[in-house]
């Protein structure tokens, strides 16, 4: 009679000694915050710029004073950058695979600053595209910083450390729109300051630029100084130049058989090296890439379509802002999208998951482009009243989803990597098509724009573009797993 208990009795005590909870590692902030001080760099340069662009463009005469091919040249003007972004940062995030991350992460730093200098001298369109060009080139920061975070985290940190990632963003669309709004043109605006300055009267948008580049220039010396190699075995850069490492392809690990998936044969030997690009190309990476080409193709659209849309006069569309206006309100949006992010990402990621939160966040582009031509209907109507206010509050609230999406993408990056070596290459596939829909998306959502204001043509153009790329977003992150571990158990 004692043996029934028994045998009831003892699976439920292995089942009670079994951990309820799974314990975190702690994030390794000694290295981390570094991390999150340098990626700061790239945002506040590019934010530093957005609220006087246009009317920079306004002022070199490019558009012989047509209004409406304003938005047509700041959209030329941004896939300078992502043109030659395309063209480098699969090399980029591919050769820190091999010589290490630190040594391209100082390369992005020097070229943000060079650039930025370049830029605020710049009088003439084409230098104005040729700057914006160099730092493009150079610029391998987001997809090394992913595999840097992947490198140092484990699947227990790493979707607190993602709810950091949004912070150097948060600081640098708050800064850079107060420094780009308030610090151009600093002789008009601060003539008992600045109003003797000559320089600062020739070259009136050199002193914003100046600060992103002295600040980029700063954290080059603090990530040359402090930042830990996070790539254990390294080849130095001249072996692989006598290699021919810059053919496109690795130097391919024996493998027993080409019917066996690499990732999955002697995790001794070949999962200690990178990849050749064929190896990897496997149905999990085109399907993120395509996945994070498309959020990126609807994402650049939108913010670039949103500083222009500001701009841009009441009657043909806009919103009559000027350049102080433009900054402050994406400051104050960048202070909301990084405070919830930092502290509801991981929270809403373990009680939703990946998955269901990028589906959301792709979805809210839906209401985020129908909020435009209401935004302008009620300018129309009422002025620039509290009502037009609350539904630019509204606009700005759901794309906090939108930049969520993101730190979820790159989780199923990490997932669909074929090994663990070969994490900065295949950051590197996701980003070159990124950047490729990011040289589509400015250039094409702004022209569209600028055509749909002229007389006699449809006002709603641009944003039924728009509205086609966010529907495409939603029918494409459906093929995402329900959680990144079940591509990484299949590997």
């Amino acid at each position: 009679m004692m043996a029934l208990p028994d045998d009831e009795e003892t699976p439920l005590l292995q089942q009670s000694e079994q951990p309820t909870a799974i314990d975190k590692t702690p994030l390794p902030w000694d290295q981390f915050w570094i991390i999150l001080f340098l990626q700061l760099s790239d945002p506040l340069s590019s934010q530093t710029l957005a609220p006087f662009i246009p009317q920079l463009i306004r002022e070199i005469g490019v558009t012989h004073g047509d209004e409406s091919q304003v938005g047509h040249y700041v959209g030329i003007l941004q896939s300078s950058y992502f043109a030659a972004h395309a063209l480098t940062i699969f090399h980029w995030s591919r050769l820190s695979d091999q010589i290490g991350r630190k040594p391209v992460l100082l390369a992005a730093l020097l070229a943000i600053s060079v650039s930025m200098f370049s830029f605020g001298l710049s009088k003439t369109f084409l230098g104005l595209v040729f700057s914006r060009a160099i730092c493009g080139a150079f610029n391998g920061i987001n997809g090394v910083v992913n595999s840097m975070v992947i490198d140092i985290t484990d699947e227990t940190n790493m979707p607190k450390a993602y709810g950091y990632m949004p912070v150097p963003w948060m600081i640098g669309t708050i800064a850079g729109p107060l420094i780009g709004g308030s610090l151009s043109r600093p002789a008009d605006g601060f003539p008992d300051i600045f109003g003797r300055s000559e320089l600062l009267k020739t070259y009136p948008y050199l002193l914003p630029c100046s600060i992103s580049g002295v600040f980029a220039s700063i954290a080059f010396l603090v990530t040359y100084f402090h930042l830990k190699e996070s790539v254990s075995t390294r080849t130095p850069l001249w072996e692989l130049v006598k290699g021919g490492y810059f053919q496109l392809s690795y130097p391919k690990p024996p493998q027993p058989s080409s019917n066996v998936d690499p990732g999955e044969t002697n995790p001794e030997g070949v999962q200690s090296k990178p990849l050749s690009l064929r190896a990897l190309m496997t149905p999990k990476v085109w399907t993120i890439t395509a996945i994070y080409t498309i959020t990126g193709l609807f994402s650049m659209a939108f913010s670039t379509i949103l500083p222009v849309f500001y701009a841009t006069p009441i009657e043909l569309g806009g919103l009559s802002l000027d350049p102080p206006r433009i900054g402050a309100t994406l400051a104050t949006a960048g202070v909301a999208h990084g405070i919830f992010q930092m502290i509801f990402y991981a929270r809403l990621h373990d009680y939703f998951g990946a998955k269901v939160m990028h589906v959301a966040g792709v979805s809210s582009g839906i209401p985020i482009v129908i909020l435009f031509p209401v935004i302008n209907a009620l300018a129309r109507a009422y002025g620039i009243g509290l009502a037009v206010w609350l539904f630019v509050a509204v606009q700005l609230a759901l794309t906090t989803n939108l930049i969520m999406c993101y730190s979820c993408l790159a989780l199923f990056v990490k997932a669909a990597a074929p090994n663990r070596a070969s994490v900065g290459a295949t950051n590197g596939i996701t980003q070159l098509f990124v950047a490729g829909a990011r040289i589509i998306g400015p250039a094409s959502a702004t022209s569209i724009f600028s055509y749909s204001m002229q007389e006699g043509h449809d006002a709603w153009l641009a944003y039924y573009f728009m509205m086609a790329i966010a529907f495409l977003a939603v029918g494409a992150s459906l093929l995402l797993p329900q959680d990144p571990g079940i591509w990484e158990d299949h590997q």
